[in-house]
């Protein structure tokens, strides 16, 4: 539901609407019923596999796919938004990531290094690839924000999420590295947000993933972060609402990142016989 078109006038890139069950599919529903302008854009694999072309025809938005591991996908993606809005973008959502080595359920230990390296390229350095391409363009305006969206596995140990975990790592490292230059130099800014599991169709890839998101809304005071909550946390980053926040990991988790135990899971591990 739009609240005063917060983001009416601006103009952006969304990454990573795959279909309806993608946070990037609610963040480009979202920003489009707050006002706002985007280019949707997607993998090559994606017009194939995914319904990103849907959402481009009921939001009217164009569609541009680019592969992220290619600076001359990123740099024509970013050219073609510029010229299609006349201008420099106000937003970008980054929502992208893959891991061969998870999707083939090979342990951690025993990681495939050219899948691990195919999972730092599309997962992490596209991120940095994409701020260079925005920077050395000066495709974003004054007061900007860039988004990308991780994990709390950056952090913590969740054995099945195995080298995404490593990836996501980077990827926040590189928003407060960028975050900084664009800052500086362009008043721009540059955040993480650290989402629940969500049942996505990458969500849904790692093993265990239904018993994870069981014990994840169990351990959160408010319970998982569904995505449209998310996109709405998304949307009040792109506003100028928060035109001070700048370099951050901000977790949008009900409150998991910071709670030791629940009274539920304490519940569950009781010993009847010693109450």
């Amino acid at each position: 539901m739009s609240h005063n078109q917060i983001l009416k006038g601006k103009k952006g890139i969304i990454f990573g609407a795959l279909n309806e069950a993608s946070i990037a599919w609610k963040v480009a529903e979202l920003c489009h019923a707050e006002g706002a302008e985007f280019i949707l854009t997607n993998a090559p694999v994606a017009a194939r596999v995914g319904q990103t072309d849907e959402l481009a025809k009921k939001l009217n938005a164009p569609l541009i796919y680019a592969d992220v591991t290619k600076m001359e996908d990123l740099e024509n993606l970013v050219d073609e938004a510029t010229k299609h809005f006349n201008g420099q973008l106000d937003f970008v959502l980054h929502s992208v990531g893959m891991s061969l080595n998870v999707r083939k359920k090979i342990p951690y230990p025993e990681a495939n290094y050219e899948y691990m390296h195919q999972t730092m390229d599309i997962s992490a350095m596209s991120f940095h690839r994409l701020m260079q391409t925005l920077w050395k363009k000066d495709a974003m305006k004054e007061w900007g924000s860039i988004v990308g969206l991780t994990y709390i596995a950056a952090q913590r140990t969740f054995p099945d999420y195995g080298e995404m975990a490593d990836a996501k790592s980077l990827l926040e490292s590189f928003a407060r590295s960028f975050g900084y230059h664009f800052g500086k130099n362009k008043k721009v800014r540059v955040n993480t947000i650290s989402q629940s599991p969500t049942k996505t169709t990458a969500g849904g890839g790692v093993g265990g993933f239904d018993a994870f998101y069981n014990y994840a809304n169990k351990m959160s005071p408010l319970g998982n972060a569904s995505a449209e909550s998310c996109a709405e946390y998304c949307v009040s980053l792109f506003s100028d609402y928060t035109r001070m926040v700048t370099m951050q990991n901000l977790f949008h988790d009900g409150g998991f990142s910071y709670t030791g135990i629940s009274t539920d899971l304490m519940d569950s591990f009781r010993d009847p016989a010693a109450e």
